[in-house]
């Protein structure tokens, strides 16, 4: 079970508790529901703390995932680019030993000569 479900069964059982330990008090209903959220919320902060930083911890892993995921898909993409042209070029430049071929980029090649005639 991961630790968010765990975490949040674990809040809604506190909440459950403490509105069982009020009902038996004559007041009106909905200050009951509101006095036990403040009390189950205080009680969660020290009740449920290795259940949060166990919670915090998978969701800083998940969020560094796919941080890292996301780099290297940038990193793929960009380099599928520029390796689908760069190995294309390289491979009929050295083939044909053209180096004007058609699959240069535009102000990529060094001889400053612009696109050839």
């Amino acid at each position: 079970m991961s630790a968010a479900v765990k975490y949040t069964l674990g809040r809604v059982g506190l909440f459950a508790v403490v509105v069982a330990a009020l009902w038996p008090v004559d007041i009106d209903i909905f200050l009951k529901l509101i006095v036990a959220l403040l009390f189950s919320a205080a009680l969660s902060f020290f009740l449920l703390k290795g259940w949060r930083d166990e919670m915090a911890e998978e969701m800083a892993a998940a969020a560094e995932r796919r941080r890292t995921e996301k780099e290297q898909l940038r990193s793929a993409l960009a380099g599928d680019d520029q390796a689908a042209t760069g190995d294309a070029g390289t491979s009929t430049d050295q083939a044909t030993g053209d180096a004007g071929s058609s699959t240069e980029q535009p102000g990529s090649s060094d001889s400053g000569r612009g696109p050839a005639a």
